[in-house]
């Protein structure tokens, strides 16, 4: 029998590679894997869809004729609580698990929609959007999940924040990394495990599909945490720096803190820390990793807000 061809985008082969002899080896076995989860679950799978950067991703079609996704994680890569928070949303908020295996780092999805980040709607439509899905996805407990918390969050945001500062020769003021390491020990001290909801971690537009024939959206990829709501108001904080340096990013910042805050009923201070920890930890990363200029524009306007607070 012919061995398997599989188209492989770009930007998941040089991080595969980047992994060395583990990677070089799920890059050569990714036809067996993708035949055999074929043969296992019933499935017809397609065309390689483009865009993420950790793992590979196929349209399938099951043996129901159900459209659907293969998700196959890298080497190495737990995905473990990405199931656990899938399995127990059942779809409210998240895509909808069909079938999983964590041995073999795949999931088996239901097809969405484009993302949010492809619609032609405006910043504040987006922001609308993902916070209107939040709510949806807030609903679950993660209670007896074994998830990372809040406070392990805060504290390890926290650390990352310091080493990487330094290591770094000091990219971004004093100031900035000052607040936000005192922003972690806030966090770390508010955090109530009776009042935790189900985290996504990482909800920005790129991760925000349609559902088809609605103007409802889903979330994909989730890191899933035991946090409180702020936690994943964080990461439209940390989002559109360009929009936020086109006038006074800590004026326009502060405005989106309560916009953020005013859709969801969630404390404004709250989303403001979480906030700065996640724009400071994501803009030391893309400067160590030398994404830019998305690494400075994040330090520029995490030193402009360290000028003031809500």
């Amino acid at each position: 029998m012919a061995e398997r061809a599989i188209e492989v985008p770009e930007p998941v082969r040089l991080r595969a590679e980047a992994a060395g002899e583990a990677g070089g080896a799920w890059l050569a076995g990714l036809g067996d894997l993708v035949a055999g989860l074929e043969r296992d679950w019933g499935l017809a799978v397609g065309a390689t869809l483009h865009g993420g950067t950790g793992s590979y991703v196929a349209q399938a079609v099951t043996r129901e004729g159900e459209a659907a996704v293969l998700k196959l994680g890298m080497p190495g890569e737990d995905v473990t609580a990405e199931i656990a928070t899938l399995a127990l949303a059942e779809g409210r908020g998240y895509v909808r698990l069909l079938r999983h295996d964590a041995g073999r780092a795949a999931l088996l999805q239901e097809r969405l929609g484009p993302s949010l980040s492809r619609l032609n709607l405006s910043l504040d439509d987006r922001i609308a959007a993902i916070c209107r899905t939040l709510k949806a996805a807030w609903a679950t407990s993660p209670q007896g999940l074994g998830l990372m918390t809040g406070a392990e969050k805060a504290r390890w945001l926290g650390a990352f924040i310091a080493d990487t500062w330094e290591a770094l020769d000091r990219p971004c003021s004093e100031r900035a990394v000052a607040q936000g390491l005192a922003y972690a020990e806030r966090r770390i001290a508010a955090f109530d495990p009776n009042t935790c909801v189900l985290v996504h971690g990482d909800a920005h537009d790129h991760n925000t599909l349609q559902v088809p024939g609605t103007d409802a959206f889903k979330f994909v990829d989730p890191d899933g945490l035991a946090a409180e709501p702020a936690c994943d108001l964080a990461v439209p904080m940390r989002e559109w720096s360009t929009e936020l340096l086109a006038g006074d990013p800590l004026e326009l910042g502060l405005a989106r803190c309560a916009r953020l805050s005013a859709l969801t009923g969630v404390e404004a201070r709250a989303i403001w820390e979480w906030g700065v920890m996640e724009r400071l930890s994501t803009g030391l990363l893309a400067t160590k990793l030398t994404y830019q200029p998305e690494g400075r524009e994040m330090l520029a306007v995490a030193d402009a807000w360290a000028l003031g607070a809500p």
